[in-house]
């Protein structure tokens, strides 16, 4: 199985160092600021509850030392009255202030989820070769989760713990200084492990992540596979390659948590220690009359409240630290700058459909030592059909790449009109052109949302007008919902021929000036064949087309044939011309009425 799986994510030493962790936290929080209003609001719920919190020791002291005093019934039952109002007050406070601190944390996911996606998906393709994308989809959803949590809730948490140590270590030192400096002599130790411990925890959470999204790769490849998998009878072994890498996370994972648990085990044992000294002078301290027994009550409650509130600051670093690595992971999308822009450039006002590439050799970013093309020079006359053939992997399909911009040529240049694609706006040039693929790509909503596709706003008497230019009317009048039926997840539940009637008629829909035929039929028997080349041919009346094909159907009425080999053009004319010639085509031809 080893030869099948899908290859860990690249471990190129990077880690989160301390003053990059700061910086993420410090952008982690400055995603909140369109929240300032919530927030605020927010903030002085806690300052309330916070306060409230403080007072109720004193409520506690006031109660204990009274039950020794002579009216002790009056003085116990206002303590408690007291008490019962704090608590309102603090429970009403800190319940606004969690639901104020987590929508507000909901609303700045949600953006970020969206910000996040339309970065992705601005990248050039080259991009998506190089990412799996169940690690990307894991970003989207698992890392900004974690992001979620830092931002909402654990900030919440952290700003009322941080305002209970604070506050709770001022009383205590009003209370008594002496206890107060004994139990703190443990922090400046725990202080230091809690550093250390968050160094390798933030590590250990980008490990975990890039574990976690491979695992999501393998699944997401074999889901889409499934076909594939179930033909071959492979259940297990996929099921097997899913679970080496959700194990491999797993140990991961317990790794961190084991690490988790010995810093919290340290760090209760040192304040559990503290507690005990502290106790044990206090007691001294009130047999020698220093100290009131409500005093050394109200003593002990701040010292729990601190210990508590330190412990969970703890906790709710190793979070952020967490957050940090997932955090690297979302800004690595949102701060990417595509190789290939999305936008930007000349527009023109007139198109002819003029094609060149000169000179244009190219290799794909992902395999940059594997030449594809290599000075190819290639010129298509506006309104020309211009069919290109080859054995597999000569380069057909890439210069219909090229010519959507998908990707910019190794060297040399490709023109439209005269003008290289690089000075042109890409999402202008992609409107110009219609792309017919041999597998078609349909989304799992309706046909007429897929034929919709082409042109957003269409009218529904526009889509059915594509439709019948497609031969696809007769076969989806024939269905209960019409052009509401729901083709399932990339067209399943429609043959081939079906499907690539919709894909022609989305191109007819969009209505481009240069048309790209990537073996469109190829696929198909022969009355599907019949039925989506009759509508090719309409489609092509008037534009300019490459048509990249095996089947000779296809190729002998193009107005010129060229020949790929080894990423160069070695032969090129009309099919009759090239059929009486002794070369490649003729081996091509041949080989197929064979095959026949």
């Amino acid at each position: 199985m080893a030869r099948f799986d899908v290859p860990l994510p690249r471990d190129d030493g990077r880690r989160v160092p301390p003053a990059r962790a700061r910086k993420l936290l410090g952008r982690m929080l400055a995603l909140a600021k369109p929240q300032w209003r919530s927030l605020t609001v927010g903030l002085v719920c806690l300052v309330i509850a916070s306060s409230a919190n403080l007072v109720f020791p004193q409520a506690i002291r006031v109660l204990v030392d009274g039950a020794l005093a002579p009216d002790a019934r009056g003085i116990v039952d206002r303590a408690a009255l007291f008490m019962f109002v704090v608590g309102i007050v603090s429970a009403a406070a800190g319940a606004t202030r969690f639901v104020l601190f987590t929508v507000a944390g909901e609303r700045v996911v949600a953006d970020l989820r969206k910000d996040t996606y339309a970065k992705l998906l601005e990248q050039e393709i080259a991009f998506f070769d190089e990412h799996k994308t169940g690690d990307l989809t894991n970003r989207l959803a698992t890392d900004t989760t974690v992001l979620q949590n830092a931002v909402s809730t654990n900030l919440s948490m952290a700003l009322r713990n941080f305002a209970a140590v604070a506050g709770g270590t001022t009383m205590l030192f009003v209370t008594s200084w002496k206890l107060t400096l004994l139990m703190l002599a443990v922090v400046p130790a725990v202080a230091l492990g809690a550093v250390m411990y968050g160094r390798r925890v933030r590590r250990l959470s980008r490990d975990v992540q890039d574990a976690l999204g491979h695992a999501s790769s393998v699944g997401e490849e074999s889901l889409v596979g499934i076909r594939t998998v179930r033909t071959f009878a492979a259940e297990k072994a996929e099921a097997q390659r899913y679970a080496t890498a959700v194990e491999r996370s797993f140990d991961l994972a317990k790794r961190r948590n084991v690490i988790t648990g010995t810093f919290m085990g340290i760090a209760m044992m040192a304040s559990t220690g503290a507690i005990a000294a502290v106790m044990g002078y206090g007691g001294r301290l009130v047999m020698q009359g220093a100290m009131s027994v409500g005093q050394l009550t109200s003593f002990l409650v701040y010292t729990l409240v601190v210990a508590v509130s330190f412990g969970a600051l703890g906790d709710l670093w190793a979070d952020f630290m967490r957050a940090a690595g997932a955090a690297e992971r979302v800004f690595e999308l949102v701060d990417r700058t595509p190789a290939i822009p999305d936008a930007g450039g000349i527009v023109l006002t007139h198109v002819d459909g003029l094609i060149e590439l000169e000179h244009v050799d190219f290799a794909y970013p992902a395999r940059p030592d594997a030449t594809v093309l290599s000075e190819l020079d290639l010129r298509i006359e506006p309104g020309q059909v211009v069919a290109v053939v080859g054995s597999s992997g000569a380069g057909k399909s890439t210069i219909a790449a090229l010519l959507s911009r998908l990707y910019d040529p190794t060297k040399g240049v490709v023109r439209l009109d005269g003008h290289d694609l690089r000075d042109l706006d890409p999402k202008w040039l992609r409107r110009q052109i219609g792309v017919v693929a041999q597998e078609p790509l349909l989304f799992s909503s309706t046909i007429g949302d897929n034929i919709r596709y082409g042109k957003i706003d269409a009218t529904d008497a526009e889509v059915e007008g594509a439709a019948r230019a497609a031969n696809a009317h007769e076969f989806v009048s024939r269905f209960p919902g019409g052009y509401a039926t729901r083709v399932g997840e990339r067209g399943v539940q429609l043959s081939g021929g079906q499907k690539q009637r919709v894909a022609i008629a989305r191109a007819v829909l969009k209505n481009p000036k240069i048309l790209v035929l990537d073996e469109a039929t190829s696929a198909l028997d022969a009355e599907s064949e019949h039925l989506v080349q009759e509508a090719l041919d309409r489609l092509l009346e008037g534009r300019t087309t490459l048509v990249i094909a095996h089947r000779l159907s296809t190729v002998k009425n193009a107005d010129r044939v060229l020949v790929l080999d080894g990423g160069r053009i070695v032969q090129q004319g009309t099919h009759a011309v090239l059929v009486a010639e002794a070369g490649l085509y003729r081996k091509l031809v041949e080989r197929q009425f064979v095959a026949a």
